[in-house]
């Protein structure tokens, strides 16, 4: 699926954790947003996009990726536009349609035998009425 990159904003942040006085002074990180509603993808993985249970989509329908993985901002920022890939091709299949199936005459005796065989040495383990 292709990605119009003029509908990516970036904005490059100051990445957390180690790395020094690196993390201090320079911004590797990126911040890749990415407004579904407004993008040039086809309707239907705009709304599959849209229906995902994920975090990083927003109440307003942009989906932000933080990139902090790399010491440079420009692997950051391929690292960002390949997780962006990745997510739209996760949906840009439509999922299959499930058709229900009904067991098989067979398969409900075999599990009916199976019960029964499994209730007789169940009650075969009962304890004997002593006599006196």
């Amino acid at each position: 699926m292709r990605i119009d990159t003029s509908e990516i904003e970036w904005t490059a942040v100051r990445a957390q954790g180690a790395g020094g006085q690196n993390v201090n002074k320079v911004s590797s990180a990126v911040h890749l947003r990415f407004p579904i509603r407004r993008s040039s993808l086809p309707d239907d993985v705009k709304a599959r996009l849209l229906a995902l249970d994920d975090s990083r989509i927003t109440r307003g329908g942009v989906l932000v990726i933080k990139a902090q993985r790399h010491r440079s901002q420009d692997m950051n920022r391929a690292d960002a536009l390949a997780r962006l890939h990745e997510i739209v091709a996760s949906v840009a299949q439509p999922p299959r349609v499930r058709r229900p199936t009904a067991p098989s005459a067979g398969s409900k005796r075999r599990r009916l035998e199976v019960k029964t065989q499994r209730g007789e040495l169940k009650a075969q383990r009962a304890k004997v009425a002593a006599e006196h």
